[in-house]
């Protein structure tokens, strides 16, 4: 390559980077949120306001500007905020404070920007100033004329007018209102505060009621809750003590089929004891009759009939027999009153364990008690059968022999005196020895036959040992046959109290 070239090449980058700064000196392009004011030789709009402008405004685009004969500077077109504080006073004379905050920006029309750029393209900063200066004054004296209660409810009204009344100014300073906002009314009185007190007091008196409504409306519901919940425990707690019970029973019966399967035996056997005592004492009854009453029948006919010495032998005879049948019915019925109460004990012990035991299971306890009862029941009568049918045998056995003594002494009253001395004469010879009580010495002169004729001197001198005989013959004492004043010369009352005493 020639130098020529080499030399024309370096040229023309030189010059396209001459170019290129001297482009990037002149060229100035404005931002969205801009507007370029060009001032200088040559600087003016191409249109009516070309002449009355004396500057040129470039929005949205570029152009360029000649160093050293024109100046470009730039007025921001974004939106700005002030807050606004005034205290003022309203048509009430009640002292306020208000706040609130302004949002305006610069007009996007030339006139606007121009308006602006005379008179804050240097002093851009001091816009809220002036702002809040215009809009104070108009704030003040549009609440001059408003009262409390509008400024309050009618906030619309105070903006809108605020907005209206300083149109004109801030047309004039090239500014646009956005936003104007009250943000909050204070007033130092209390004023606001009890102007919302009856309201509050009203809403917090619906609150309250709303409030207790709906706790008497959800303590209802709670309640409700509950008594469903109370009711399905209870029905559940009902199903559950029923199927209990239902096993409680099937275990308790199946516990009970010994102990009443033993009762119901034991039944039996006291049915059957029961009849056997029956039977026993229908039994002792016809031996009565056949070993007492017939041979008695016999014994006192035999007596009447055979002589004196025979019916003496036959009436100590059936006295014998008759006692010892008497002590053989009263062993008997000891011994069938023992076997009974041991029986109706055992009986009970028995009832009364099968009754425990069914009690214990809570279901079988009228069984046992059914049991217990029949049991008891069924020994008391059979040892009351026992004990009647021993005392009919012992009252028959008596009766027997008081009738044979009776007919003895009814057809033979010597023979019975005759033995009942020889049987109570011990006593009578003590009775009649009392007569020789005071004797102090007494002489015998003729032995042993001296001493029964003085014996019987005394007793026929005194006739104490027939009143004592006499007596002994009435059931009585020796005392008491003198002390009732029985005849001691004849034998005819000491016969007719032994008769009687027979009888």
């Amino acid at each position: 390559m020639s130098p020529e070239i080499l030399v024309v090449g370096g040229v023309a980058v030189v010059a396209l980077i001459v170019l290129i700064l001297l482009f990037k000196a002149i060229w100035r392009v404005a931002e969205p949120n801009e507007a370029l004011i060009i001032s200088g030789l040559g600087a003016h709009t191409k249109n009516e306001l070309a002449d009355s402008l004396g500057f040129k405004i470039v929005t949205g685009k570029g152009t360029a500007v000649l160093p050293g004969f024109q100046t470009a500077r730039r007025l921001r077109l974004d939106s700005r905020a002030t807050n606004l504080q005034v205290n003022c006073v309203t048509q009430q004379g009640i002292p306020v404070q208000v706040r609130g905050v302004i949002i305006y920006k610069v007009g996007d029309d030339f006139t606007s920007i121009a308006n602006a750029a005379r008179r804050f393209l240097d002093q851009q900063d001091s816009m809220n100033g002036a702002i809040h200066e215009l809009f104070t004054g108009h704030l003040r004296s549009i609440i001059g004329n408003l009262t409390v209660e509008d400024l309050i409810l009618n906030r619309e009204r105070l903006t809108s007018e605020t907005r209206s009344s300083a149109a004109d100014e801030m047309s004039k300073l090239g500014l646009v209102v956005d936003s104007l906002q009250i943000q909050e009314i204070e007033d130092e009185t209390g004023y606001i505060t009890n102007l919302g007190k009856p309201h509050a007091a009203k809403i917090a008196a619906a609150a309250r009621i709303a409030e207790a409504q709906r706790d008497q409306e959800a303590t209802e519901a709670e309640q409700v809750a509950a008594a469903k919940k109370a009711s399905a425990i209870r029905e559940s707690q009902i199903q559950q003590a029923g199927y209990q019970a239902e096993v409680d029973q099937a275990a308790a019966k199946a516990r009970q089929a010994g102990p009443l399967s033993e009762a119901t035996a034991r039944q039996e056997v006291v049915v059957q004891e029961t009849r056997a005592a029956e039977l026993e004492a229908q039994l002792a009854e016809q031996r009565l009759q056949s070993q007492v009453r017939k041979p008695a029948d016999a014994k006192a006919y035999e007596t009447v009939t055979l002589s004196q010495a025979e019916r003496d032998a036959r009436i100590a005879q059936a006295e014998a027999e008759a006692k010892e049948t008497e002590l053989r019915a009263a062993a008997q019925a000891s011994q069938v009153k023992q076997a009974a109460a041991a029986d109706a004990e055992s009986v009970r012990v028995r009832g009364e364990a099968a009754a425990a035991a069914t009690k214990a299971t809570g279901l079988g306890e009228a069984e046992a008690a059914k049991a217990r009862g029949l049991a008891e029941a069924e020994a008391a009568r059979a040892k009351g059968l026992a004990e009647a049918e021993a005392a009919k045998a012992k009252g028959l056995a008596e009766a027997e022999a008081i009738r044979a003594r009776s007919e003895a002494l009814r057809e033979n009253q010597e023979a019975v005196i005759a033995q009942q001395l020889a049987e109570n004469w011990p006593q009578i010879v003590e009775a009649a020895s009392k007569a020789f009580g005071n004797v102090d010495h007494m002489v015998v002169l003729n032995g042993a036959q001296g001493i029964e004729e003085m014996l019987a001197k005394a007793l026929t001198l005194g006739g104490t040992g027939l009143g004592l005989a006499r007596s002994l013959l009435a059931g009585g004492t020796p005392a008491a046959a003198t002390k009732d004043g029985a005849s001691v010369n004849g034998a005819e009352p000491t016969t007719k109290n032994a008769i009687d005493a027979a009888s």
